[in-house]
């Protein structure tokens, strides 16, 4: 017992110094453990004899181990140095990396510039002899070629420039619409979806993804009956397309071809035709707002109308110099959508502003092109500051907004026999097209390019030996679209500047066929076998029909009329109905005897109603008594009386 209490004694003193020890560590620096001042650490000493002279009385230190205390602050302190020592660390190694890159940069541009000299040298030089030095490795010059690229947006934006300075002409594609003039074209602002329109007044869809080397449409549709579509055009969206027709309501079409709605027609009896509620007359042309979805028409009537989903916005009526009604042939938004305009039959321009109320003209041409001719369409540039006319009298002109007095350009003899050719912008604002019809003599359509600076003819392109209507120029693929008088619908691309588009199916190859593979039985001639195994001779195919003919079964013969009294629960032809056929039964029948005992009639069907009962006795064979009829008796015959003859 007393080696257990030395034991733990020894054990106790042990611990006692150990932790003295931890206490004068923290003391020396600054703070005991207890998160106090050196005060509170000599009162805690103190407090601590005391319980040593506890434990001596007990016989034990304590009752267990003692909670363990951490020095949170100065925790927080460290890991807050560590953190900021760590970012200085990666601070530097940035710094470091962005030097080793500019030094780089730096060194690659020298190199590129010794490439660029040297070349220029050899240029000039023109000498054949060999680059001294060893050449650029190709991923060093790859690397510099994309750091040329990136270097400035400038530069970028010319090689974008640059793709519309060349006509993509180079390859064309051939599709055929139909027999006769192709009079609109439409196709969406992604250029995956082409639609044509033609005098036949069908339309037809032609999707370049999914269209393969036949070049066939996938879709055609009569949407206006028997009415001329004259012009077809995508929203911005390009979820829906205007029709506009030979007819006085345009229809809007979505991406498929289905129907959404169809513009009303307005009263040919209201003389005023700002009170009616839609086109009375034939319609010229329409168009899509190039922001929101509002779209424009005008009509024979003498009224441009401006119309929303399903709902007639503004009625405008242009006017001639005098005041009276002018018939408008083309109209078209400006690029920005603030301008409204149309060109007129007397040969005016006018334009309205579509912020303000449509009284008042805002661009007002009266002499814009001869009077009396069509006005066949107006173009506005991709700046907004220019537009163009394409007039019945053969001539083109280019015109500014900003000063509208007298046109800037004008071109002539450009025959134009269609009251629908139009004329177009090219991407870059550099070029201004339009197609020219064929005149006496003439044997190929053109597409004529003029140069909007000067405008002289800068390029030309022989399309088809039919007159050229619609034309197009697609500023996301770089393709020209042309549609022509013979129904032919050409669209021409460049392989290295043009975009998707005609290039998607002209790559795709056309599929064979595959050939079914039919096992012919073989016919066996045995003429003297028996009928249950000989084969029918092959016949001809008037005879087979013949033999057809006569199978009711094979010919779906329909059931033949009746004309007797009726057979196989049918009626004849003297009534269908149940009424009639009794009445008619009751005639025929035939009439019973009128001599005959009524007892006797009913009694003479008893033997069979007894042998074969169905009716009544069945129901009653439980309930029912035997019938007992009364029995005749036989009765003597009385003797003969003996007769008394008087005398």
């Amino acid at each position: 017992m007393e080696d257990d209490l030395e034991e733990m004694r020894a054990l106790r003193e042990s611990q006692d110094s150990r932790q003295f020890r931890d206490n004068r560590q923290v003391l020396s620096k600054g703070k005991v453990n207890y998160g106090g001042t050196t005060e509170e650490f000599s009162r805690n000493l103190s407090n601590k004899e005391d319980s040593d002279d506890m434990s001596k009385l007990v016989g034990f230190s304590g009752f267990g181990k003692k909670a363990r205390t951490f020095d949170f602050e100065a925790m927080f302190e460290q890991t807050r140095r560590a953190a900021i020592e760590r970012n200085q660390k990666n601070e530097e190694l940035k710094i470091e990396n962005l030097v080793s890159q500019d030094a780089q940069k730096d060194n690659n541009k020298q190199v590129a510039r010794l490439s660029t000299s040297q070349s220029k040298e050899d240029n000039d030089t023109s000498s054949d002899d060999d680059i001294i030095g060893p050449p650029i490795p190709p991923e060093i010059k790859a690397r510099l070629e994309e750091e040329g690229d990136g270097e400035s947006e400038e530069e970028d934006d010319g090689e974008e420039m640059n793709r519309y300075k060349k006509i993509p002409d180079s390859h064309e594609v051939e599709l055929r619409h139909g027999d006769k003039s192709v009079t609109a074209l439409g196709l969406d602002p992604s250029g995956a979806r082409l639609v044509t329109g033609s005098s036949d007044f069908d339309i037809q869809f032609w999707d370049f993804a999914g269209m393969g080397a036949s070049l066939q449409s996938f879709r055609t549709l009569r949407p206006c009956e028997c009415h001329q579509i004259k012009n077809l055009e995508y929203t911005v969206t390009g979820d829906a397309i205007l029709v506009v027709s030979g007819g006085c309501q345009a229809k809007v079409l979505d991406r498929d071809g289905f129907e959404i709605f169809e513009c009303a027609k307005g009263d040919q009896y209201i003389t005023d035709m700002a009170r009616t509620k839609g086109h009375i007359a034939m319609l010229n042309d329409g168009c899509w707002h190039p922001r929101e979805k509002e779209f424009l028409t005008c009509s024979n009537d003498g009224t441009l109308r401006l119309w929303e989903v399903e709902k007639q916005l503004h009625v405008i009526k242009p006017k001639k110099q005098g005041g009276l009604r002018a018939i408008p042939t083309a109209c078209r938004y400006s690029r920005d959508g603030i301008l409204v305009a149309g060109a007129c039959q007397d040969g005016s321009v006018q334009m309205w502003d579509h912020r303000k109320h449509f009284v008042n003209t805002a661009v007002l041409i009266r002499n814009a092109h001869q009077n009396g001719t069509e006005t066949s369409s107006l173009a506005f540039s991709y700046n907004g500051k220019h537009f163009a006319t394409r007039g019945g009298d053969d001539t083109l002109k280019l015109w500014d907004i900003r000063n509208y007095k007298h046109p800037l350009n004008s071109a002539d003899n450009l025959f134009n026999r269609y009251p629908v050719t139009d004329c177009m912008f090219s991407p870059d604002d550099k070029l201004l097209f339009t197609g020219v019809s064929l005149t006496k003599g003439d044997t190929t359509g053109k597409l004529v390019f003029l140069d909007c600076d000067t405008f002289h003819q800068m390029y030309e392109i022989e399309v088809s030996d039919a007159g050229i209507i619609r034309s197009l120029w697609h500023p996301k693929l770089n393709e020209i679209i042309v549609g022509c008088s013979n129904g032919l619908v050409k669209v021409y691309y460049n392989p290295d500047l043009s975009e998707r588009g005609a290039k998607l199916c002209v790559v795709k190859t056309q599929r064979k066929k595959k050939q079914v593979e039919v096992i012919v039985q073989q016919h066996i001639i045995t003429p003297h076998a028996l009928p249950m195994f000989r084969q029918d001779r092959p016949r001809s195919t008037k005879k087979q029909l013949e033999k057809d003919r006569k199978d009711p079964m094979i010919s779906k013969q329909p059931e033949l009329p009746i004309t007797g009294p009726g057979q196989g629960g049918r009626i004849a032809s003297a009534g269908n109905t149940l009424s009639s056929y009794i009445v008619r039964n009751l005639g025929i029948k035939k009439k019973e005897d009128d001599n005959i005992d009524p007892r006797e009639a009913i009694l003479r069907h008893a033997k069979e109603a007894a042998e074969n009962p169905y009716w009544i006795s069945p129901a009653y064979s439980k309930t029912q008594p035997k019938p007992v009829f009364q029995e005749v008796e036989e009765e003597e015959e009385p003797t003969l009386k003996k007769t008394k003859f008087s005398v």
